[in-house]
């Protein structure tokens, strides 16, 4: 994980005595996690806004907080040079990365850093959404359509992540966070240089490569509508403006616009790396400067064509919205920030941010009553969110499973699912939450995007994922066609779901049979990793990987998946949140 960003929330509930800034606390936080490298505070009377990156020697082999035990993290907030924290604060703020701060003692910063373990912190407390007083209609097992019955099929892109300083021929292995950039350095003979299309490594793309990719699903149309899930900058989050996201967010949808046409409608989901800092996603009542009006009041401005004004209206307020697609289905586009770990304004108040799970809870029992069925879209998966926010999620698709037919996500850069099971049980399967691979390579993997294969559009169509295929740009192929990059590169078909599994339909029982398979035919499991890869795969995945990724699948509540992982004795997770 990293985090190059400080805290800008103000825990005014704090009356303890003042033993450590908030900013301070994930100063601590990046010098120790940072897997690449880390960040040196500015030096007094420095002028350039610039932070320079050293290599972190061991550390960067695994090194976690939560690796960590909560007597080690405490004693180094106890032991820490507190001039040196002052200092760091204030690069933060001079860095406009942090306002006034809030203080915490070890064992809250603890709690914050390691987990609820090590202690008691807001951002952890437990709470619960309230549910109508309406009975939960029969449930009515899915059956596969007719065949020959009508499906729709629905373009998904998620984390694009286009890099403007990405450059050919600079450093693929370079001692910055993010590298094949203008600042990178120059490769020579001892060192890879960043390719034409694309590079595997710790970059992120081109702007030839993401319109590329556009030009060739133009091509591959037509398209009943598109799901795009956020994520649009390059992960250089330490030298970010406002003017550059919105640039960046404004060039992308733009493109979208120009290559598919005004009769294809994309729903979009805000995506964590939206906003600078990264992850600062305050609650609306933060007003002013401060607030999001920035970015959603242009998110509102560009995506203007394809949402209804009510829509807009919801943007505005908290980044979400709700819109009838087609007749018999509605499309929610949630705002994951607001349940998002990293997203420290939630140390202000992480009660359902914004009201958005109770407006979510209003928007399913009408559709409920009006026998629509619902596709949930957002960046981050739940099953990586705050425990709360996870847990009542969790309630809330257990509540409405016959109303949610889709659940789509992106965030993690990989290919892979997380279950949903009935609450009383946890062991009949009710919902899938679809996890799409990213667009960009960032880390180590092909340029990719999804095709989702609804059942609809006819009355009484179930809505539900019959189908999916993922299509990759091959960067060994694209970048050296035979020795100069391919001026017209192929974004190939990697797989078909149902032909790699042997699936008929992609439905919860499928996909949670398709577990059970997995656990004991290790070719099965071994040709999933293939492919949770987008084809570029470095490194096999045995034991404790294989344990905590099936883990993973299995968890869409995120308590549900610390507890396998402690089950399990994993102190390793696979899981890796590409904040």
């Amino acid at each position: 994980m990293r985090v190059y960003h400080c805290s800008v929330a103000h825990h005014a509930s704090r009356m303890k005595r003042p033993v450590f800034g908030v900013c301070a606390v994930f100063t601590v936080w990046i010098l120790f996690s940072a897997p690449s490298g880390s960040s040196y505070p500015l030096e007094v009377g420095t002028e350039s806004a610039k932070l320079s990156f050293v290599e972190v020697g061991q550390l960067q082999l695994g090194f976690s907080w939560r690796n960590m035990s909560c007597a080690v993290c405490e004693a180094i907030f106890a032991t820490v040079d507190i001039a040196l924290l002052v200092r760091q604060t204030s690069a933060c703020v001079r860095l406009h990365l942090a306002e006034p701060q809030s203080f915490l003692w070890p064992s809250e910063a603890c709690a914050l850093l390691v987990g609820p373990t090590c202690g008691h912190f807001d951002i952890y407390a437990h709470w619960n959404v309230s549910l109508p007083r309406v009975p939960k209609p029969p449930v009515k097992p899915p059956t596969p359509p007719k065949p020959g019955s009508p499906q729709s099929r629905i373009l998904f892109l998620t984390d694009i992540h286009w890099d403007a300083q990405y450059a050919e021929g600079s450093l693929v292995d370079c001692k910055m966070p993010l590298c094949c950039r203008n600042d990178s350095g120059r490769a020579n003979w001892k060192h890879t240089g960043a390719g034409y299309w694309g590079t595997y490594g710790e970059c992120d793309l081109p702007l030839r490569t993401v319109e590329n990719l556009l030009q060739n699903v133009a091509k591959s149309g037509p398209w009943d509508w598109v799901y795009w899930t956020g994520d649009i900058p390059a992960h250089n989050v330490w030298s970010q403006t406002r003017a550059q996201q919105l640039n960046e967010l404004v060039t992308i949808t733009r493109l979208i616009h120009k290559h598919l046409g005004p009769n294809v409608t994309v729903y979009p989901a805000v995506g964590n790396h939206e906003s600078t800092p990264v992850n600062s996603f305050p609650p609306p009542f933060v007003h002013g400067n401060r607030s999001s009006h920035w970015l959603y009041d242009t998110m509102a401005e560009e995506w203007a064509s394809w949402l209804p004004e009510g829509a807009l209206e919801t943007i505005r307020h908290g980044g979400f919205y709700t819109v009838e697609v087609q007749r018999g289905l509605r499309v929610v586009s949630l705002n994951m920030n607001f349940c998002a770990r990293e997203n420290y304004w939630l140390m202000v108040n992480s009660t359902d941010p914004a009201d958005q799970l109770q407006w979510l809870i209003r928007i399913l029992q009408e559709s409920e009553n009006k026998g629509e069925k619902v596709h949930i879209i957002g960046h981050i998966p739940p099953g990586l969110c705050l425990s709360s926010w996870s847990w009542n999620y969790y309630h809330i698709v257990n509540r409405y499973e016959s109303t949610i037919t889709g659940q789509f996500f992106g965030h993690t850069h990989v290919d892979e699912f997380q279950m949903f099971y009935d609450e009383d049980t946890l062991t009949r399967p009710l919902s899938v939450a679809f996890i799409a691979p990213s667009v960009t390579t960032y880390v180590n993997l092909n340029p990719g995007y999804r095709v989702y294969y609804m059942d609809g559009n006819y009355p009484g169509s179930s809505w539900m994922v019959l189908d999916h295929e993922t299509f990759i740009l091959n960067l060994t192929l694209a970048n050296n066609l035979p020795s100069k990059p391919d001026p017209n590169p192929s974004w190939t078909l990697l797989y078909r779901a149902s032909k790699a599994y042997g699936l008929s339909t992609l439905f919860p029982s499928d996909m949670d049979a398709l577990i059970k398979v997995m656990k004991n035919d290790d070719r099965v499991f071994q040709r999933f990793w293939y492919l949770f890869h987008k084809g570029h795969v470095s490194k096999p995945c045995t034991d404790t990987c294989k344990t905590s990724l099936i883990c993973f699948l299995h968890s869409g509540r995120y308590d549900l998946l610390t507890h396998c992982e402690v089950l399990h004795g994993d102190k390793h997770s696979v899981r890796k949140t590409m904040c």
